[in-house]
């Protein structure tokens, strides 16, 4: 029972805050495929100017999250896959889930690292992330990095939330599981086009504009 309470606890916080952390953080960088640097920009400030911003991070958004990523990893690591064997749809959703699982955890440390980190530390501004990633994504071995990141993130996002619908008796039968699993193909492909179209942007030379600061002040602490 500590078991089935543990993984019910994980798939809640995926969807709630999680899967809602996940969206915003989607609409906030799709502003930079709409608006650009300055709409980015607005986009970060409005975030960081919230009331109770920190606690709000440490309640909603880390604390759920380091529970989710261990205890997913825990469940991964515990997965027993078995698509050479069963290759039915269930199967390899199950495997990619545990492996697009892994893959975002790595991702979101790394990301975190760059960019939350940095700011904390003060070696860059919010203003300046637009410019922090826009160095990042124009590496080609970390623009495919972070491809592949926000893809598995995505996957994992929608086959999580199919999942969830499941588990928690939302729904049923053949039919509603096989609409819903419609549902939410549909809105990984959608999702993932719309962060794919986000990294393009923040190569466009606008966002270079901050780099020659960060450059400045990672030189200062050098």
């Amino acid at each position: 029972m500590k078991g089935f309470y543990s993984r019910k606890l994980h798939s809640l916080l995926g969807v709630i805050p999680l899967s809602l952390f996940f969206v915003e953080h989607l609409v906030t960088n799709f502003s930079a495929v709409e608006g650009g640097k300055e709409a980015f920009n607005g986009a970060v400030a409005f975030l960081n100017s919230l009331p109770l911003v920190i606690v709000l991070e440490t309640f909603l958004i880390w604390l759920p999250l380091f529970y989710h990523g261990v205890y997913g990893l825990y469940i991964a690591y515990q997965a027993k896959p078995n698509v050479g064997r069963y290759g039915n749809e269930r199967n390899w959703r199950y495997t990619l889930q545990r492996v697009s699982g892994v893959i975002t955890f790595v991702f979101v440390i790394w990301h975190v690292w760059e960019t939350r980190v940095q700011v904390a530390l003060g070696n860059v501004t919010h203003e300046q992330l637009g410019g922090v990633i826009h160095d990042i994504v124009m590496n080609p071995v970390t623009f495919i990095l972070y491809l592949i990141s926000v893809v598995a993130a995505s996957y994992h996002f929608a086959n999580g939330l199919w999942s969830f619908l499941v588990s928690w008796g939302i729904t049923v039968g053949p039919r509603a599981q096989r609409v819903s699993s419609y549902v939410c193909m549909s809105l990984f492909a959608i999702i993932s086009i719309m962060f794919i179209a986000s990294l393009f942007a923040f190569r466009n030379v606008d966002f270079q504009t901050a780099t020659s600061m960060i450059d400045a002040v990672k030189s200062v602490l050098v």
